[in-house]
């Protein structure tokens, strides 16, 4: 249900680093849909038979962009990617989180020195900025945002646990309609508004895991 309006060829922000933070029941509801020709932009590009393995697995990808296509276990990834069948845009850990939180601050572009002179910067604009040399990068936008967070509102407002916080936050900033998948869903006003991470602002539906899911609009 959550996922219900996402469209062929729709761009999907996923969090998570490794499994820590990783949507997982997020991403099987993506494979059950069936959408495809999917651009899928992470951290990496899966590994083993679930997640964003499985996605590629199913042929839903047509890219993704990422900073480790090879992990333990990418061969979904690697016999597709071999194979001509998907797209990939590699980006430096540090660019591709720039990169997102770009695009959820509203800015046009951004200049980084990571990069420069290597292969990731031919046909880029270069600029020398007091002494340095930084490449143009763009923002990352995209369709869905894809997220995991320990607890939540029904308003949207979101507290994650440790390591798994990565890159959710700058993720539900910079797509057009976040999905966050929450461990637990707690009254309003029970989370102490000094330790709100993501400000319900930016979530549109809040899907609690468990026995029964229960899905919440949260704008």
């Amino acid at each position: 249900e959550a996922i219900a309006d996402l469209q062929d060829g729709a761009a999907i922000m996923i969090s998570g680093f490794g499994d820590a933070g990783a949507p997982a029941e997020l991403i099987q509801a993506v494979v059950d849909h069936g959408a495809t020709n999917l651009t899928v932009i992470s951290n990496n590009a899966g590994s083993g038979e679930i997640g964003i393995a499985a996605l590629i697995k199913a042929g839903r990808v047509r890219k993704v962009v990422c900073s480790f296509p090879r992990m333990a276990a990418s061969h979904h990834f690697e016999q597709r990617y071999r194979s001509g069948e998907l797209e990939l845009e590699l980006v430096p850990q540090g660019n591709l989180a720039a990169r997102i939180q770009a695009a959820g601050s509203g800015l046009g572009a951004i200049y980084t020195p990571t990069g420069f002179g290597t292969l990731l910067a031919q046909g880029k604009e270069t600029r020398n900025i007091d002494g340095r040399d930084y490449v143009l990068e763009y923002p990352i936008h995209a369709d869905f945002a894809l997220i995991k967070a320990e607890r939540g509102d029904r308003w949207g407002n979101l507290v994650y646990r440790k390591a798994a916080r990565n890159f959710g936050p700058i993720m539900a900033m910079a797509a057009k309609c976040t999905v966050a998948q929450v461990g637990h869903m707690v009254p309003l006003g029970e989370i102490d508004p000094e330790t709100v991470v993501t400000p319900g602002i930016f979530v549109k539906r809040v899907v609690q895991i468990g026995a029964a899911p229960v899905v919440v609009a949260a704008a």
